[in-house]
C-alpha cells in the first residue's frame, strides 16, 4: 500500500473503527494501531493482521507481512494470510477425533483431513471489535467471536478473544483466549498465521534470512503432513536450527521447504519462553518470538503460487515464512502429545510476544 497514505488512513480509522466497535457487529472494516515508528493494520474478517510497518536499519519504513489490498481478496483467500485460525489450528487426521468416549466427525477441507478448523474456520468469519484504543502507552484492539456448539463438527460452545497490543521498545503481544460457556468439553488450539518477510513483503524470497529455533525435537510427518506420533531429535537432520542458519542452506535435502512442527524446549507449566529468532541481513531487522505454547509450526510458504498481493506485487513460493506457535498438529488423536482440552467453564490462553530490533 502506498506509504504516503498511511498517516491519513490511521486518522480516518481511529474514528471509523470506534464506531464499528460498538454499533455494527457484522460490518467488516480496517483498523489501525500505531506506537512510535511502528504501525499495524487489521481487519475483523478473520481477526487478520493486514500490515506491519516499521523502520529498517536505515530508517526506511517497510511492511514485513504478506497480505492484500482489499477485504474482498481476504474473503477469497486460501493461504490464511495474517489470519487467526481455529477452533483447532493445523491438521486433524481423518477429520475426526474421540473425546470422553464420543467420536466427533468434522468437516474435511484438505482431502480427508481437516486443516485450520475446516472450510469455514475462524479465518473465514466476521469477528466483533469489542475494544479499540489507538492512543496512549498501550494501543490495542480486541476481536471477539462466539463459536457455537457443533461449528465445523466441534463440540462445545466457546467465547474467543484475540488481543493485539503495541508495547514499548517495538514489542507486540498477541493474546488468544477462549472460555467454554457450554456443557461439553472441546479441543481448542488457536493460532496466528502471519506470513513474515523481514526484508519487506515485496522483497522476494526469505531463503537468505537466518533463523534460530529453540527446539531440540520435532514431530515427523507422513505424506499428508500428519504427525506419525513420534518425537525425534533435530540433531543431524535438516530441521536443526538450534544455532542460527540461513533458511535456504538445506535446499538440497528439503527442496520444497519446511512445513513442520517443533517441540519447543523449556515447556513447564505454560511459562512464556523464547521460541525463535529471525534475522534479515539486508534490512537489519531482527524478530524474537516468545510463547507459552508447546509447539511451533515452521512453514516457508512452499504452496504460495503467483498470488497477487499488496500493491499488486505477485507472491511466489518462499515469499515469506510462518512461525505459528501452537499445540502439536493432530494432538486430538495423539494422547502422548501435549493436550489442550477445555472443559466446561474452563479457559484457554495462548500468548505470543514479538520483539523487534535492528542491527
Amino acid at each position: 500500500m502506498a506509504k504516503v497514505t498511511v498517516l491519513l488512513c490511521f486518522c480516518f480509522l481511529a474514528v471509523f473503527g470506534s464506531v464499528n466497535a460498538h454499533t455494527e457487529k457484522d460490518k467488516v472494516g480496517i483498523y489501525g494501531l500505531k506506537r512510535g515508528d511502528m504501525s499495524l493494520k487489521f481487519t475483523n474478517w478473520g481477526a487478520t493482521l493486514v500490515s506491519f510497518v516499521l523502520p529498517d536499519k536505515n530508517g526506511k519504513l517497510i511492511d514485513i507481512v504478506l497480505g492484500y489490498d482489499t477485504i474482498k481478496q481476504y474473503k477469497n483467500d486460501t493461504t490464511y494470510f495474517g489470519a487467526i485460525v481455529g477452533r483447532v489450528a493445523n491438521r486433524i487426521k481423518g477429520a475426526q477425533f474421540k473425546l470422553h468416549g464420543h467420536t466427533f466427525k468434522l468437516v474435511p477441507n484438505e482431502g480427508k483431513n481437516m486443516l485450520h478448523g475446516g472450510p469455514k474456520g475462524y479465518a473465514d468469519v466476521v469477528w466483533e471489535v469489542t475494544k479499540y484504543q489507538n492512543k496512549g502507552h498501550k494501543p490495542h484492539i480486541v476481536f471477539s467471536y462466539h463459536s457455537f456448539d457443533g461449528e465445523e463438527g466441534f463440540p462445545g460452545e466457546i467465547l474467543v478473544t484475540v488481543r493485539y497490543t503495541l508495547l514499548a521498545d517495538n514489542q507486540v503481544t498477541v493474546v488468544m483466549k477462549a472460555k467454554n460457556i457450554g456443557n461439553k468439553a472441546t479441543p481448542v488450539n488457536i493460532a496466528n498465521h502471519a506470513y513474515w518477510n523481514l526484508g519487506g513483503h515485496n522483497s522476494g524470497d526469505i531463503l537468505s534470512e537466518k533463523i534460530q529455533i529453540f527446539a531440540s525435537n520435532y514431530t515427523p510427518v507422513d505424506s499428508e503432513l500428519i504427525p506419525t506420533g513420534k518425537i525425534e531429535a533435530v540433531k543431524g537432520t535438516p530441521f536443526d536450527f538450534l544455532k542460527p542458519e540461513a533458511i535456504g542452506s538445506r535446499t538440497k535435502q528439503l527442496p520444497k521447504g519446511y512445513d513442520i512442527n517443533y517441540a519447543l524446549d523449556g515447556v513447564h507449566g505454560g511459562k512464556i519462553r523464547k521460541a525463535a529468532v529471525l534475522q534479515d541481513e539486508k534490512s537489519g531487522i531482527e524478530m524474537e518470538l516468545s510463547t507459552n505454547a508447546p509447539g511451533l509450526q515452521f512453514y516457508t510458504g512452499n504452496m504460495i503460487k503467483d498470488v497477487k498481493g499488496k500493491d499488486g506485487f505477485v507472491y511466489k513460493a518462499h515469499a515469506a515464512l510462518c512461525l505459528e506457535t501452537q499445540w502439536y498438529p493432530d494432538y486430538v488423536n495423539q494422547p502422548d502429545f501435549p493436550q489442550s482440552i477445555v472443559e466446561p467453564r474452563k479457559n484457554y490462553k495462548h500468548v505470543m510476544l514479538y520483539k523487534f530490533s535492528t542491527h
